[in-house]
């Protein structure tokens, strides 16, 4: 379950990868604006996602428990931040990145793949044993 779990991650990770550059390109930095993404909340989602990634390999590394439950609570922080931006981006008109919208197919990929990793890391660190 945990090659899986680190699949569905790798492919949340890509997809959020591109979106965080066509933020870029587009302009989300310069954007003063109330309504755009704020930074800080654009950079510690994936900031967050990394490094529960990062205490998710030790974790299957090392078979401890305790480092799976971490990452799990790393992901959890990091969904709500993502779950934030989903919101903020579905509202009015603040899915514009300079004049064109975010790609709805990444947005629902990222989403999809984000959820299932989440569901797989509950699970797989609920079925972890202690050693």
């Amino acid at each position: 379950m945990g090659l899986v779990t680190a699949a569905a991650w790798t492919i949340a990770a890509f997809a959020g990868v591109y979106l965080l550059y066509f933020w870029l390109s587009g302009g989300g930095l310069r954007r003063a604006k109330v309504t755009r993404f704020p930074a800080a909340l654009v950079f510690s989602h994936p900031t967050l996602a990394m490094s529960a990634l990062v205490c998710w390999v030790a974790g299957l590394a090392t078979g401890s428990r305790v480092l799976t439950w971490v990452a799990f609570g790393g992901l959890a922080a990091a969904t709500l931040l993502g779950f934030a931006m989903f919101t903020r981006w579905l509202g009015g008109g603040r899915h514009q990145v300079a004049g064109r919208g975010f790609p709805v197919l990444a947005v629902t990929l990222h989403g999809l793949a984000g959820v299932a990793t989440f569901a797989l890391v509950l699970l797989a660190a609920s079925a972890t044993r202690v050693f």
